[in-house]
């Protein structure tokens, strides 16, 4: 069973995100800052992690490189999550580790076909 993170600081985005993406094959927690993000990571790894862009407490690429260094071993495929599209920001957060991203709001065949597209290995 796959692992999932999902962090953004709106409890609604969550719920839904937690919704589209729990089922038999992905358990899904949830983070609504980037320090209570690696707090879970540290303890265990999921393999996706999807980060909002705009977070309360780091900024959204320094946490993605945070998430890498943490898991040397096992490093999650992490996606950013955008309001709209910025090459910038994606290009930082590529360079900081990140594989793909997902825009907001998103259906549930864009957030799926996000993940699938990032080449989550099965």
């Amino acid at each position: 069973m796959k692992r999932c993170l999902f962090v953004d600081d709106s409890s609604v985005i969550r719920m839904v995100a937690k919704k589209i993406l729990s089922g038999p094959g992905m358990l899904v927690a949830e983070a609504a800052t980037a320090r209570e993000a690696l707090d879970i990571c540290a303890h265990e790894m999921p393999e996706i992690v999807i980060v909002d862009h705009r977070l309360p407490d780091m900024d959204s690429c320094q946490l993605i490189a945070r998430l890498n260094a943490l898991g040397e071993e096992n490093r999650p495929v992490v996606l950013l999550c955008m309001c709209e599209f910025d090459v910038g920001l994606l290009m930082r957060a590529k360079r900081a580790g990140a594989q793909g991203y997902v825009m907001k709001p998103f259906t549930r065949p864009q957030l799926l076909e996000g993940i699938r597209e990032s080449q989550v290995p099965a």
